[in-house]
């Protein structure tokens, strides 16, 4: 089987609100292919989606209730440590809730957590073992 993933949808509690996080926090840009159920970000070769929690529940045929740490991380990796500073000063900025403040990590890397408004993690990194 083919190592690839094309699309890491995210469950939302909120739609609009979730679009405003990645829109106006992050500064991305939603896909043409987006409607008013679903809204897509083409990132490097892969999409983001963003749909309702409970439809997507309701879709995969699961309970849509649970809570806590989701097992799961998303993950931007920046050239360097200062390019991690900057950023998450940019989101601190935008008000977007730091879970942990940057610094070196065990692994060798520089790297710091913040939460989306449904509190998926996203780590923003340095990680000199990378492939440039």
């Amino acid at each position: 089987m083919e190592q690839r993933i094309t699309i890491i949808t995210l469950g939302v509690k909120d739609l609009d609100t979730s679009i405003d996080f990645y829109e106006n926090k992050f500064g991305w840009v939603r896909s043409e292919m987006s409607n008013k159920d679903v809204v897509f970000f083409q990132l490097n070769g892969i999409y983001l989606s963003l749909y309702s929690k409970t439809e997507l529940a309701k879709d995969a045929t699961i309970d849509v209730t649970g809570n806590g740490f989701k097992g799961f991380t998303l993950s931007y990796n920046t050239a360097s440590e200062k390019e991690v500073d900057d950023l998450i000063h940019f989101l601190k900025s935008k008000g977007v809730r730091i879970v942990k403040e940057p610094e070196k990590v065990f692994w060798g890397g520089y790297s710091s957590y913040i939460a989306d408004p449904d509190d998926n993690l996203w780590e923003i990194a340095f990680n000199p073992f990378l492939p440039e």
